[in-house]
């Protein structure tokens, strides 16, 4: 008998992974697709995903669960990628706020739909999310490092403020500014904010 509940359970939990990483894939793509990624319902992602729309309920909550979920599924290969540069390099904090900000940049014109339904979520506030967290004490840990840098901490806010995914979208899709561009713009200005130190 304990064998058979054993193996429901195992069953159970793998059945669970499965409707997890296609509710996953299917919000993904539904985000992605869309040219009004605020209204996408969690009917749509239930429907794609091929599961009853109480699984999204149950597994995330509700719908600014579900795509800080997957926010957080397309981060964390990029979070690894960031700390593996971080331990192995050499440059100067300076560089690494340069390169931060630009690896955040990219991650939200590639991702700029997904990233602005979730400013769009219903969150409190974007501030409280958990992926600007984590963009925040990056960014933060750096400019601490960086003599002349007196505020870190409002620094690193004022600079994640350009890359807002409403502006982000804006500048590319609306005004048609070519990704590169935008983020030698990016660059420049964090040139002059960080100044000649």
């Amino acid at each position: 008998m304990a064998q058979r509940t054993e193996r429901t359970e195992r069953v159970e939990r793998a059945d669970a992974l499965r409707n997890r990483e296609a509710v996953l894939a299917a919000a993904d793509a539904l985000f992605a697709a869309s040219s009004s990624p605020q209204s996408v319902s969690m009917d749509e992602i239930a429907a794609a995903a091929g599961v009853g729309k109480g699984t999204l309920f149950r597994r995330f909550g509700d719908r600014a669960g579900l795509i800080s979920a997957v926010i957080a599924s397309r981060l964390e290969p990029l979070r690894h990628a960031v700390r593996e540069a971080q331990e192995a390099a050499g440059s100067p904090p300076r560089q690494r706020v340069l390169e931060l900000l630009d690896t955040s940049l990219r991650f939200k014109i590639e991702n700029r739909n997904l990233m602005s339904a979730a400013e769009h979520a219903g969150l409190s506030s974007p501030y409280r999310a958990e992926h600007y967290g984590w963009w925040h004490d990056m960014l933060r840990t750096e400019l601490a490092r960086m003599p002349g840098v007196a505020d870190a901490d409002f620094t690193a806010h004022a600079l994640l403020a350009a890359l807002r995914a409403d502006l982000v979208a804006h500048l590319v899709d609306d005004q048609g500014m070519e990704p590169d561009r935008l983020r030698s713009s990016l660059a420049a200005y964090v040139e002059s904010v960080l100044g000649a130190g």
